[in-house]
C-alpha cells in the first residue's frame, strides 16, 4: 500500500516537474512574442503580467518536484553535527517545514477562493480573472506541503530512509 501510494506521489512530483517546464516553454513564448511585437510596431497588451503569471506558476509548480528531488538548499551542515541524533533533527526540520507550508497552502487557497467568489481581476490591461493565475500559486503550495509531509512521515516509519540529497526520494 505504501509503495503504491509513493508511486502515486513520484508521479504527481514529475507532472508538477512538466508544468513547470512548460510554464517556462510558455514564458519563452510570450517573451519573444512581445519582442517581435516591440520590432514590428505592434501592441501585445498584457504580456508582461502573462509573463510575471508564468513565471510564479513555474516557481510553484517547481517546488515539489525540486524537494522530492533533493534539490532544495538543506541544512545538511548543521543536521550532520548531530550524529546519532541526526534522525531526530530531521523529523524536526521536516514537521516545522511541514507546517509552515501546510499554512501557507491553506491561505494560497483561501486567496484563490476569495479571488474567484469577488471576481478580482488584474489591473493592467488585459483584466484577467485572478483566480486563474493564482491557481498555481495554490496547486504548487498544497504540492510542497505534500512532499513535505510526505517525506516526515517516510522519516518517522521507515527507518532505512534517512534522506540525504546525494540519495533523491526518487526510486
Amino acid at each position: 500500500m505504501v509503495a503504491r501510494f509513493s508511486t502515486w506521489l513520484d508521479k504527481l512530483y514529475r507532472a508538477c516537474g512538466a508544468l513547470a517546464g512548460g510554464c517556462l516553454l510558455a514564458l519563452l513564448a510570450v517573451i519573444v512574442m512581445q519582442m517581435a511585437a516591440r520590432w514590428l510596431g505592434f501592441r501585445f497588451p498584457g504580456s508582461t503580467a502573462y509573463a510575471g503569471y508564468l513565471m510564479a506558476g513555474a516557481s510553484f509548480f517547481a517546488l515539489g518536484y525540486a524537494f522530492a528531488h533533493g534539490a532544495h538548499i538543506r541544512v545538511n551542515l548543521l543536521l550532520a553535527k548531530l550524529g546519532v541524533r541526526r534522525r531526530l533533527g530531521e523529523i524536526w526540520c521536516l514537521a516545522v517545514g511541514g507546517g509552515l507550508a501546510i499554512y501557507f497552502a491553506w491561505f494560497a487557497i483561501k486567496a484563490n477562493y476569495l479571488s474567484w467568489r469577488i471576481g478580482d481581476i488584474a489591473q493592467g490591461q488585459d483584466a484577467t480573472p485572478l483566480w486563474f493565475p493564482q491557481l498555481a500559486m495554490s496547486a504548487g503550495a498544497t504540492v510542497f506541503a505534500i512532499a513535505l509531509l510526505d517525506r516526515l512521515l517516510r522519516a518517522l516509519f521507515c527507518e532505512d530512509e534517512l534522506w540525504t540529497p546525494d540519495a533523491p526520494a526518487e526510486k
